[in-house]
């Protein structure tokens, strides 16, 4: 669905990787989508496991051929502004996935920007970001090098041995700038762990989080257990822009629950359903101007009209990013979702991190997700729970979270059903897939499983009894 879209020629690839104790094999699937490219002439390989498929006829260069010896100066070309660097993909998890063409001009001035300006980014700074090669975060992770920061990379996972291993590579590396998700920031906290407890995290000024909105209960976790003296950003943008519409701003104070502004020439608004601006009310993520990291293009979209459904087709002139927002009269901002999942009970809009922020911290929930599900022209709120240990969703839980979401939030909130699953299903990026969710609930296929992390996970939803 990516690779089959552009035609690579090359095709660096690893042989399989390890993962909390485990070693995976991918000798099978570097075959099959080598066999699926009728464009390639080489395969460059990097060596984990030790498993060398057989290609065929495709040559098969090692890594260490093409990158050992000693290191050469770099040649450097001048370029367009707009010349092509990266092609980023979006999740697909409802259908073939865009492929998105980013330029090295509008790419280096956006996160020489965000790194600089809004996260006080220094030369001799250490950057990490907890993420794959397969997430934006990776490409604005590389970026600090513009900056003469140091960046540190992380292959493995975050649990191993145990939850520590991040906050002591924290200490280790003496790292600056430290990013990683609301998901991995609940998992320690549940687990009772306090970081500044296991690691020297004096040394960390800024900490990042992005995925997933962040609750206010995990902005006082932060500064009680990893530093008090940190700047915590909450950050929302996406693969689109390749970067975020708002971010930290270190100048201005942290307020929980919120991201401290919009970002540095971004003409964010909130509209609503009439296409005017809004403040102090909920609202659709509009971008009113043009900004550096617009996509360059789309691949194989000669004409822009893939491009411009994607994005002007609500209010014309107008991006339109499909996220769920408050403007704070502060100038801060709080994220609500996704747009196209957001819940309509009764015409009431609410956004499914809503219900995420009233239900977080009970201690039998490890993981939960939200859905609508349309019924006679109205929408039922449909909430899915993971339970923790040997918690059981009885009638006495079920009151729990009820009263929760509604003392937390509001009686629209509190969901029509609750029903307990065994898993979330996530994307490779760790982002929740609610609209898959949403779709198998309503008998709809879910085109492109293969997006998930967790495929498995979507089959229990189809037996949901209502």
């Amino acid at each position: 669905d990516r690779f089959g879209q552009i035609d690579p020629t090359v095709l660096i690839a690893v042989d399989g990787y390890r993962y909390n104790g485990r070693e995976y094999d991918l000798s099978q699937t570097l075959t099959d989508v080598v066999g699926s490219l009728d464009g390639l002439e080489a395969v460059v390989l990097v060596e984990q496991v030790g498993s060398i498929p057989d290609l065929g006829e495709v040559p098969v260069v090692s890594w260490d051929d093409v990158a050992g010896g000693p290191p050469a100066d770099p040649e450097y070309a001048r370029v367009d502004f707009d010349h092509p660097l990266f092609i980023m993909y979006s999740s697909g998890t409802t259908g073939p996935p865009k492929s998105i063409v980013h330029g090295v001009g509008g790419t280096l001035l956006k996160h020489l920007c965000e790194h600089q300006l809004h996260s006080d980014v220094r030369p001799a700074d250490t950057v990490f970001w907890f993420t794959t090669c397969g997430w934006m975060m990776w490409n604005w992770l590389v970026s600090a090098l513009a900056s003469e920061a140091a960046v540190v990379l992380y292959d493995g996972s975050p649990s191993q041995p145990d939850l520590g291993a991040l906050w002591r590579l924290a200490d280790r590396a003496a790292i600056t700038h430290f990013g990683t998700s609301p998901k991995f920031l609940a998992a320690n906290e549940n687990a009772g762990l306090q970081p500044s407890a296991v690691a020297d995290l004096g040394g960390i000024r800024w900490m990042g989080s992005t995925g997933a909105p962040l609750n206010p209960e995990q902005f006082d976790w932060v500064y009680q257990d990893v530093s008090d003296d940190v700047q915590l950003a909450s950050i929302s943008g996406g693969t689109d822009i390749i970067g975020c519409f708002a971010l930290g701003v270190p100048t201005l104070p942290v307020r929980r629950g919120e991201l401290q502004g919009r970002g540095l020439g971004m003409a964010v608004a909130a509209y609503d359903d009439a296409g005017h601006p809004v403040v102090a009310e909920k609202g659709e993520l509009v971008c009113t101007m043009p900004f550096p990291s617009m996509p360059v293009a789309f691949w194989n979209d000669p004409d822009g009209s893939r491009y411009r459904a994607a994005y002007f087709d609500d209010f014309p002139g107008v991006w339109t990013h499909g996220d769920f927002i408050e403007i704070r009269p502060e100038g801060g901002v709080i994220i609500y979702g996704r747009s196209d999942t957001t819940l309509n009970p009764g015409g009431v809009r609410i956004g499914t991190a809503e219900i995420y922020r009233a239900i977080e911290g009970m201690a039998e929930i490890d993981d939960a997700v939200v859905v609508g599900r349309t019924v006679d022209g109205d929408v039922e709120v449909v909430l899915c729970v993971v339970l923790a240990g040997d918690a059981a969703l009885d009638d006495e839980l079920v009151g729990a979270i009820n009263h929760r979401i509604r003392t937390r939030t509001s009686p629209r909130h509190v969901p029509r059903w609750v029903f307990a699953v065994d898993g979330v299903p996530y994307t490779i990026s760790g982002k929740k897939v609610e609209k898959a969710v949403s779709r198998i609930i309503a008998g709809e296929p879910v085109s492109n499983r293969d997006a998930l992390a967790n495929p498995e996970a979507l089959d229990q939803y189809a037996d949901l009894a209502f």
